[in-house]
C-alpha cells in the first residue's frame, strides 16, 4: 500500500489514476465520469486485489475455488483471463443466495450468503 507521500506522485501506478480522478471530481463536483470500468481490469489493480486477498487468507467464494487452487492454476493466468472477461463484458459472477436474519425484536434484514448449492 502506498504511503500518503507517494499518492499522486507517480510512484504508485494503481493509486495515481484514482487520485487523478479524485482531484478532478473535487475540482468539479458536477463532472461525470463515463469510462471508469477500464480502471478495474488494469493489471496493477487486479494484482493489488490478489495480494490483498492472499494476505487476508481469503475464503473460497461462490465457485468454491481456494487460494491454493488459484496458485496451482496460475495467478498470472487467472488475472489475464479475468481482465479479458472484464474488458469484453463477458464476466458473470456466480449468484449468491439471500437469507433473512431475524432479530430478538422481530425485525429482519437481508444477509447475502454464498450459495454452496
Amino acid at each position: 500500500m502506498a504511503s500518503s507521500a507517494t499518492v499522486g506522485s507517480g510512484l504508485d501506478p494503481v493509486r495515481d489514476p484514482h487520485h487523478a480522478l479524485y482531484r478532478a471530481a473535487k475540482a468539479d463536483p458536477r463532472r461525470r465520469f463515463h469510462s471508469l470500468r477500464d480502471n478495474v481490469f488494469r493489471r496493477g489493480v487486479l494484482w493489488r486485489a490478489w495480494v490483498a486477498v492472499r494476505a487476508n487468507n481469503g475464503a473460497p467464494g461462490a465457485d468454491k475455488t481456494t487460494l491454493v487452487e488459484v496458485e496451482q492454476y496460475g495467478i498470472e493466468r487467472l488475472l489475464d483471463e479475468l481482465a479479458a472477461q472484464l474488458r469484453e463484458g463477458a464476466y458473470r459472477p456466480l449468484p449468491l443466495r439471500e437469507n433473512r436474519m431475524y432479530g430478538l425484536t422481530g425485525g429482519s434484514w437481508k444477509r447475502n450468503q454464498i450459495d454452496h448449492g
